[in-house]
């Protein structure tokens, strides 16, 4: 592997990780269409404010959201809406996977 091979694929797991949460990827949904505060992601999830500003915070390192601040309020978004068709190949691997394991149990 090359440096910049390294460096690549260390770059797309960092990204990958940011995601590799179940409050995160509910987060990503939730501000695809409309950008959210901290304290209405935390109630949406059933979350403190702090633990979802750490989660909202790893996103943003990612590089995955970004925020705009009105007044006293942060509002977080996407930064790049393409990460939506990962997740919509991420729903074709599940939907794929529970084909083959119907399949199975059936006797295909």
């Amino acid at each position: 592997m090359t440096d910049d091979e390294k460096h690549r694929s260390e770059a797309r797991a960092k990204i990958l990780k940011a995601l590799a949460h179940p409050s995160r990827m509910y987060m990503v949904e939730k501000i695809k269409d409309k950008a959210h505060c901290v304290c209405e992601l935390a109630e949406m999830i059933g979350i403190d404010q702090s633990t979802t500003s750490k989660h909202l915070s790893i996103l943003k390192a990612a590089g995955i959201i970004e925020d705009r601040k009105e007044g006293t309020t942060v509002y977080y978004s996407l930064r790049c809406h393409c990460i939506m068709d990962f997740i919509g190949c991420i729903e074709n691997v599940i939907r794929m996977n529970l084909e083959r394991d119907y399949n199975f149990l059936k006797g295909d």
